[in-house]
C-alpha cells in the first residue's frame, strides 16, 4: 500500500463499518450471504481479518445477488453507500458488484483511469448452479469466459497466447462499450441460467479461471453459520471446510512470510475524505 495517512488497520475498521451496514440490510430483506476467500479464512484462522488483508469479499447465491441489485438503489440511494456494478452506462473493469462508501477513498491501480466510484468497498461475488452434464458445464464456462472478456474489456493473459489472441480479435470486432456490454449481458444470462435449486453443485463464475472450474457441493452453501469476526458474529458457509479446501488447500497453514502483504495495488487510500477530492490527482 502506498504512503498515505491511512493505516491498514483504519482501512479494516472502515470496511467493517460497511460490512455491518450491508449485513443489516441483508438481514432486513432475508438475503443470504457469507464470507468467502480471505475473510472466511480470517474468521477461522485469526478470528477476524487476516492481519495483512485489505478488503472484505462475500458470496451471495445468484437469486439473492440480483435481489440486492434491485433493492439497494431503491432503499439506500440517499445514503453514502453506493451500489456499484458495470452496466450499459457504467464501466468498472470488474466482474463483481460492490457497496462503496462515497465518503472515503480507495483507488485501485487497475481502475485509476476510470471516472467511477473509488470509495472503500465491500465486494460481492455471485454463486451459480453448476449443471451435471459435462457438455453443458463446458459451455457454461465458455459463457463465463465470454462474460469476463467483454465485461472487463481485457483479453485473457493466463490461458496462453491463443486465448489472448482470440480475445484481442473479438474486442476489435466489437469496439464500443455499448456493443461489448450487450454481449456481456447475454453471456451472463446464459452462464447463470442453471438455478441452484435444480443443481447438485455450485460454482463461482465471476472469478479467475482457477476458481471458475471448481464445483462445490451445494450443501456447503445451503445456509450460513455465524462465527466471531472481530468480535462480531458474521456468516460463513455451513460447509466452509469443503469449500475452502477445494479452493485454497490447507487454509489453516500460514502462507510464506514474503507473501503476507495486501493483495490490492492501491494508488491512494483515505478513510476520512471522499475520492472526489483526488479527481485529477490520483484518478
Amino acid at each position: 500500500m502506498p504512503e498515505s495517512e491511512t493505516t491498514l488497520r483504519q482501512l479494516q475498521e472502515k470496511s467493517l463499518e460497511i460490512l455491518q451496514v450491508f449485513k443489516d440490510f441483508c438481514d432486513k430483506h432475508g438475503l443470504l450471504f457469507y464470507f468467502c476467500g480471505g475473510c472466511c479464512i480470517g474468521t477461522l484462522r485469526h478470528g477476524g481479518f487476516i492481519p495483512w488483508d485489505d478488503d472484505i469479499d462475500v458470496f451471495m447465491p445468484r437469486h439473492d445477488y440480483e435481489q440486492l441489485a434491485n433493492l439497494w438503489p431503491q432503499e439506500m440511494g440517499d445514503t453514502p453507500y453506493r451500489f456499484c456494478r458495470s452496466n450499459e452506462h457504467e464501466f468498472y473493469r470488474s466482474l463483481l458488484s460492490a457497496i462503496s462508501d462515497e465518503r472515503t477513498t480507495f483507488i485501485k491501480e487497475r481502475q485509476q483511469d476510470l471516472d467511477i466510484s473509488h470509495g472503500i468497498r465491500l465486494e460481492i461475488l455471485p454463486l451459480d448452479g453448476c449443471p451435471s452434464s459435462r457438455l453443458k458445464r463446458k459451455i457454461q464456462i465458455l459463457w463465463g469466459l465470454t462474460y469476463q472478456l467483454f465485461c472487463n474489456q481485457e483479453a485473457p493473459t493466463s490461458k496462453g497466447k491463443l486465448f489472448e489472441t482470440v480475445g484481442r480479435v473479438l474486442l476489435r470486432l466489437f469496439p464500443t462499450w455499448k456493443q461489448r456490454w450487450r454481449i456481456a449481458a447475454f453471456a451472463q444470462k446464459q452462464m447463470s441460467k442453471y438455478d441452484i435449486a435444480d443443481c447438485d453443485k455450485i460454482t463461482e463464475l465471476c472469478a479467475r479461471y482457477r476458481y471458475m472450474v471448481n464445483e462445490y457441493p451445494k450443501e456447503a452453501f445451503a445456509a450460513a453459520v455465524l462465527k466471531p469476526f472481530e468480535g462480531i458474529p458474521m456468516p460463513i458457509p455451513q460447509g466452509y471446510d469443503d469449500y475452502l479446501r477445494m479452493a485454497f488447500g490447507d487454509y489453516m497453514q500460514l502462507p510464506p512470510e514474503e507473501t503476507r502483504i495486501p493483495k490490492h495495488d492501491a494508488v491512494w487510500v483515505d478513510v476520512h475524505n471522499g475520492y472526489q477530492t483526488y479527481k485529477g490527482v490520483y484518478y
